[in-house]
């Protein structure tokens, strides 16, 4: 990112961490932080600015702008995959579909919005259409982050209880990144349904320390120490699922006795 850039991305998300609710710019001058006036510059910098938005969850400062961003460059790419994400969030489905397909008209092999188009399909009913993309994401020899596209389409692949192509995915994902989180915890959930409870042991472990745990995580790793017979371990992880998550389903399969 270049000095101006930063500048711009500092200051503005500055005020947007001191708000609640930040005010988006009314209208597009034309111009940003440095007086830098090239549209393709200008389309870079509000997407950037609109990225942070995003991700502090002010969805409609992000649409202003990217908003501006595409009124300075209408051809730029990245924009349009943010609209996507966006719209997405907002549960505007046809709006999100629309956009990733106009990012991709534009730049058909741009990783990150194969990879969140891919997603989005598989979360839509489109498993196979979306693992496409995902795949076209973990061609790109310039993609950064092969592995997060490998577990999508793992659990994409687990959507339709196709168990095989899953477990490859997931593979492939740790072979990428050991350390992948997602790839970690499914995988361990195949060795589980598999009976290697060793192994489903060692993945889960892993997991959890990485990442908090989730209630699918700790269910997981209680049914493990229940299934080996480690009944101290198994009691530590239920306090923890009660303590963390009592609203949970896997809580309330906890009382119930439901483990399988």
């Amino acid at each position: 990112m270049t000095r101006w850039r930063a500048a711009a991305l500092a200051f503005l998300v500055a005020g947007c961490a001191a708000q609640q609710e930040p005010a988006p710019p009314t209208s597009d001058t034309g111009t940003v932080t440095g007086g830098v006036t090239e549209p393709r510059n200008r389309a870079r910098v509000h997407t950037d600015l609109a990225t942070a938005y995003y991700e502090r969850g002010a969805m409609g400062v992000a649409l202003q702008e990217l908003r501006a961003a595409t009124d300075a460059d209408a051809s730029y790419a990245p924009a349009y995959g943010l609209y996507g994400l966006v719209y997405q969030q907002l549960k505007e489905n046809a709006f999100a579909q629309d956009n990733f397909e106009r990012g991709l008209r534009l730049a058909p092999n741009d990783p990150d919005i194969n990879h969140n188009y891919g997603r989005f399909l598989c979360q839509n009913g489109r498993p196979d259409e979306g693992i496409k993309h995902l795949m076209t994401a973990v061609r790109n020899p310039l993609y950064q982050a092969p592995w997060r596209s490998y577990s999508a389409a793992g659990v994409c692949s687990l959507q339709q209880n196709n168990v095989k192509d899953a477990e490859n995915f997931f593979q492939l994902a740790l072979k990428s990144d050991p350390d992948e989180p997602a790839a970690l915890l499914k995988l361990g959930e195949i060795r589980y349904q598999q009976g290697n409870n060793d192994e489903a042991r060692r993945l889960v472990t892993r997991h959890n320390k990485l990442v908090s745990p989730s209630a699918e995580s700790l269910w997981l790793a209680l049914r493990i120490e229940r299934r080996l017979g480690e009944r101290v371990a198994e009691q530590s992880y239920a306090n923890q699922l009660r303590r963390r998550f009592p609203g949970s389903p896997q809580y309330q399969a906890l009382q119930k006795g439901q483990y399988e």
